[in-house]
C-alpha cells in the first residue's frame, strides 16, 4: 500500500536539465508537499501504443513499440474551508512539476518520478453524500516524464 509511503510534491521550477529536483529543490521553501491533502489519484504513468507489423509470411500480427504516451492524470484534495492555498498554488494553466516519491523519502531509492505538468482545470466536486468538501486537478504532461530517477541524498 502507497497511502501513508508515497509523497507527491508540487514543484515550480527544477534547475536540471534532466528535470531531477536536488535535495534543496525539495525542501519546503521551494516544494509544496501535497501528500496530507490528496483524496484520489489518477493516471500518472506512461502508455506504450504498439505498431502493427504483419507480413505476408504468418497469420500472426506481429507488433512493434511506438509511441510513448501519458495517461490522464489528476489529483483530487480534500478542500481547505478556511485555506486557498492548494487551489492557488494550482490553478488553471500554471505549469510546474509533479515529484512522486513511490517508495517515501528514502536517500538513493531509485523511486522518484517526475512530471513536467500543466495544470488543464481544477473543479469542486459536488456530492449530496456524508463526505468531505473536495476538488479534482487534471494535468497535462507537456513533455517526457522522468521516471526511476534516484532520490537525491539528505544534507549531513
Amino acid at each position: 500500500m502507497r497511502r501513508g509511503t508515497s509523497i507527491f510534491y508540487f514543484l515550480q521550477k527544477i534547475a536540471a536539465d534532466d528535470n531531477v529536483p536536488t535535495r534543496a529543490e525539495l525542501a519546503p521553501s521551494n516544494a509544496t508537499n501535497l501528500s496530507e491533502t490528496i483524496s484520489d489519484v489518477e493516471g500518472w504513468s506512461l502508455e506504450n501504443s504498439p505498431i502493427d507489423t504483419p507480413d505476408m509470411g504468418s497469420t500472426f500480427a506481429s507488433a512493434i513499440p511506438g509511441e510513448d504516451k501519458a495517461d490522464n492524470s489528476s489529483l483530487t484534495f480534500y478542500e481547505d474551508k478556511v485555506s486557498d492555498s492548494v487551489e492557488t498554488l494550482l490553478s488553471k494553466g500554471v505549469t510546474g512539476f509533479v515529484v512522486i516519491l513511490r517508495k517515501g523519502d528514502v536517500p538513493m531509492s531509485k523511486s522518484m518520478d517526475i512530471f513536467p505538468v500543466r495544470v488543464g482545470s481544477r473543479s469542486p466536486s459536488y456530492s449530496t453524500a456524508s463526505e468531505p468538501a473536495k476538488f479534482k486537478v487534471t494535468f497535462g504532461i507537456t513533455h517526457e516524464p522522468t521516471l526511476d530517477a534516484a532520490v537525491p541524498t539528505k544534507a549531513a
